[in-house]
């Protein structure tokens, strides 16, 4: 794995693509070694936010060169990053975490499965998939509360099912009621989304002797495992904290969901 760098990156641009989801390429260095299921942390300029953002990478560039992050604003740091326009400076920490294993999808029919802010991550997954070419069939599942983002991109490189909360497109209520809904079948499920959206995924997979492997969305302070302000319950112990948690920036986000407890 390669080295997390702190860097000065570059804004290429940037829109609002749903309401308070903003969508922002940016140029930097740290492209070229990106997975998916990675993170960066983002520094806001402003002194009195003492803490970078963690933000999901949802794509990468043909050229390695520039890194996609969709997110939603929820506080002061990402405020800010919304207020941002092309030619900004913009301080970065990555890449971070160990991403998705694309090898547990050759041969097999997969569910990529998004919900809200958690559908990002799944796109830059869905694209080296769809390149890899050793799924037999790759299925985006994605859940949204009612306005969609992203869909046309998913598109490019999987089936494409949808929820909303309100049944105002796709299947009404969750990514669960999708599959259901349009009588999915797979094999292994690669999930990212709210913690109830996880548990649900979870207790599919067992019940349907699935493999999943599921990016936890935890708040996080540091970034790199210091602080273990990030930390999960697991069935193993852990190395580092001699207890049953793992700390989710450094030995996640992406776990083989048996092994969490959630």
């Amino acid at each position: 794995m390669a080295q997390k760098k702190k860097v000065t990156a570059r804004v290429y641009r940037q829109d609002e693509i749903a309401v308070g989801i903003y969508d922002m390429w940016i140029e930097t260095e740290l492209a070229k070694d990106a997975k998916p299921g990675q993170f960066i942390s983002v520094y806001p300029k402003n002194q009195a936010t003492l803490l970078p953002r963690p933000i999901s990478i949802c794509e990468v560039n043909e050229e390695k060169t520039m890194l996609r992050i969709v997110y939603r604003v929820a506080g002061s740091g990402t405020a800010e990053f919304s207020n941002y326009h092309t030619g900004a400076d913009i301080t970065i920490l990555g890449t971070l975490g160990n991403g998705f294993p694309l090898e547990k999808a050759d041969g097999k029919r997969v569910f990529l499965m998004g919900g809200g802010i958690g559908i990002p991550p799944m796109l830059q997954l869905s694209k080296e998939l769809s390149a890899r070419g050793k799924a037999e069939k790759i299925s985006a599942v994605l859940g949204y509360r009612n306005e969609l983002f992203l869909c046309e991109d998913f598109k490019l490189y999987a089936d494409l099912y949808v929820a909303t909360e309100d049944g105002s497109s796709g299947s009404k209520g969750t990514v669960m009621n999708a599959i259901e809904d349009n009588d999915l079948k797979g094999d292994v499920i690669f999930a990212c989304g709210p913690m109830p959206m996880l548990r649900a995924i979870k207790q599919f997979a067992e019940a349907n002797q699935m493999k999943a492997y599921i990016s936890l969305e935890e708040r996080m302070a540091c970034g790199v495992g210091a602080c273990l302000g990030c930390v999960c319950t697991t069935k193993e112990v852990d190395h580092h904290s001699h207890v049953k948690n793992a700390r989710v920036c450094t030995d996640g986000p992406v776990y083989d969901a048996k092994e969490v407890m959630i």
